[in-house]
């Protein structure tokens, strides 16, 4: 699906809580959505300025990307304090627990599922170890295939 139908469906899941997906939201929902990596806050600054001649500032979007996160549009990676779009935006069905593929040398993002059972798992361990877990979002430190075919 193509980024503009992805707003377009974003779009309407904002308007079905009742919010707006402004064309500042959209923009950085565009960076987030054309890129393979996670972006900073400053890259998206510099994207938007490049992309539509926009300056938005620092701060801005900060609360640009907090109201994307509270829609469920993007997730923040918390490990590298940078943001990427949810690949579930346009989908209508339930998804497993996301999980973050993060390469340690391109930096390319993917996103994947695990099972619910598996983070029960992980949950009980937590539990048995006097923690409890606050988020179930792993974020692994992997290799990219590309990357790891130029490795070698």
């Amino acid at each position: 699906m193509n980024t503009h139908k992805i707003i377009e469906r974003a779009e309407q899941r904002c308007k079905a809580h009742g919010a707006r997906l402004t064309d500042k939201r959209k923009q950085v929902l565009s960076g987030l959505l054309q890129s393979e990596k996670a972006f900073s806050a400053y890259e998206l600054v510099d994207y938007c300025k490049s992309e539509f001649g926009e300056k938005i500032p620092a701060m801005s979007v900060y609360r640009i990307l907090s109201f994307l996160q509270d829609e469920q549009l993007v997730h923040k990676l918390k490990l590298a304090n940078k943001f990427v779009a949810c690949i579930h935006i346009a989908c209508d069905h339930a998804h497993g627990v996301s999980q973050f593929l993060i390469c340690g040398q391109c930096q390319r993002v993917k996103e994947i599922a695990i099972k619910k059972s598996t983070i029960n798992s992980l949950r009980q361990s937590v539990e048995e170890a006097g923690f409890h877990l606050l988020s179930p979002q792993l974020e692994m430190d992997s290799l990219c295939e590309h990357c790891m075919s130029n490795a070698a």
